[in-house]
């Protein structure tokens, strides 16, 4: 794996989850790192979340990432924010890092007030780490109900030396944009301006982690954060500069972004559903979400049914300005649907051994406009209700 350079990570159990699991994090940078953030738009957002938003506002440059899983410290009201300060202040203490240069994210249940004694506890431990622990170790610190750890890597050469990028999230459940129940981490080693980074991470992240949904839900912790510390040596200064990193760092978005869906709970199919010729992105878009979020839809894909009149019903539904007779159907590249009638044939015959495959796409056309989309989406099933049924518990 590429890690970038002077990076070191921390791991420890503190007992936020089940005994033996590793439930707090924290990433260190040797020198202070130009950050960025994107964080949810839920109106109750999570005191980190709150944190962050007010040390990135300056500009300055930050240090690292501290992170813990269990508990999501969100609801938590003046008390949540001082105890999301005073975990800073520990942490800071303990690895010898300034508070105001550690972003905090959590995850887990909403509600709950964080038990500082176990983080106190916990100190020891995450200092041994940081001497030995790995990327690995932090994603999986991170992890709530994620059947596998996520990590995205890249490197590529500029004239000057070598740039890596090493991305990590956490997510499978309370997924929609913007953002979803998701928490990611990268990493650059590229010397590159506060104001570029932060307009490329935004921009990319409207590309790839906004456009994925499980259940249509949407968080109050979610954030993707970003570092870019210059340890590689190499400046991002000119347009051909900032394209190249750009194409990287999608890459490793749009990597993550598709682990989130293939690990969504219970989920066994990832819908790439495309969308065209709408007359406008966001008419687009609008057409992608109704599909995606479908219940009716998400089951039929789940099932393997190539139930296709779900997907126009939803297409019909779904808000945007279109003429029903443009509207063209392909699955797996197999036209279904157009001129308002379904296609000849045994469609079911032919469908049957698409829907049975882990990615399908989906391509809907509804004219022939400007606007386009595309939105990953998983199926629904049986363990997505008995997951969530049982989160608590």
């Amino acid at each position: 794996m590429h890690i970038p350079k002077g990076y070191r990570f921390a791991a420890a159990q503190a007992g936020f989850k089940k005994v033996g699991k590793y439930d707090l994090g924290a990433i260190v940078s040797d020198v202070p790192a130009v950050a960025a953030g994107v964080f949810t738009t839920n109106k109750f957002k999570a005191a980190p979340v709150l944190q962050c938003r007010e040390m990135l506002a300056d500009g300055r440059k930050m240090s690292g990432f501290l992170v813990n899983s269990g508990q999501a410290n969100a609801c938590t009201g003046d008390q949540g924010r001082a105890n999301c300060r005073e975990t800073l202040n520990m942490v800071a203490r303990a690895l010898g890092v300034p508070a105001d240069e550690l972003l905090p994210a959590s995850t887990g249940v909403i509600g709950a007030q964080f038990d500082l004694s176990k983080w106190e506890a916990a100190m020891p431990a995450l200092v041994k780490s940081l001497e030995t622990g790995t990327a690995e170790l932090v994603a999986r610190a991170i992890m709530t109900t994620d059947t596998v750890h996520k990590l995205a890597h890249a490197s590529f050469e500029m004239p000057s030396g070598e740039v890596r990028l090493l991305g990590m999230c956490k997510g499978a459940g309370m997924i929609s944009p913007n953002m979803a129940t998701m928490l990611s981490f990268i990493l650059c080693d590229a010397d590159i301006s506060t104001e570029a980074w932060q307009t490329m991470l935004a921009d990319c992240v409207n590309l790839t982690i906004n456009r994925i949904t499980v259940d249509g839900d949407m968080s109050t912790n979610d954030c993707v954060m970003a570092l870019a510390n210059g340890a590689s040596g190499v400046a991002i200064e000119s347009e051909d500069d900032y394209v190249t990193l750009r194409k990287h760092l999608l890459a490793v978005l749009e990597e993550l972004a598709y682990k989130i869906v293939m690990d969504a709970e219970g989920g066994t199919k990832v819908a790439f559903i495309q969308v065209s010729g709408a007359r406008s992105d966001g008419d687009a878009e609008k057409v992608a979400r109704a599909v995606g979020n479908s219940p009716l839809v998400k089951t039929a894909l789940f099932g393997s049914d190539p139930n296709w009149g779900r997907i126009i019903c939803a297409a019909g539904y779904s808000g945007a300005e279109f003429n029903p007779d443009d509207l063209v159907l392909k699955i797996g590249g197999i036209l279904v649907f157009r001129n308002g009638t379904p296609e000849p044939g045994d469609m079911d015959g032919l469908l049957k051994p698409i829907m049975k495959e882990r990615d399908i796409v989906i391509h809907i056309n509804v004219g022939d406009g400007p606007g386009s989309s595309l939105l990953l989406a998983s199926d629904l099933s049986r363990d997505y209700v008995s997951i969530n049924a049982d989160y608590r518990s």
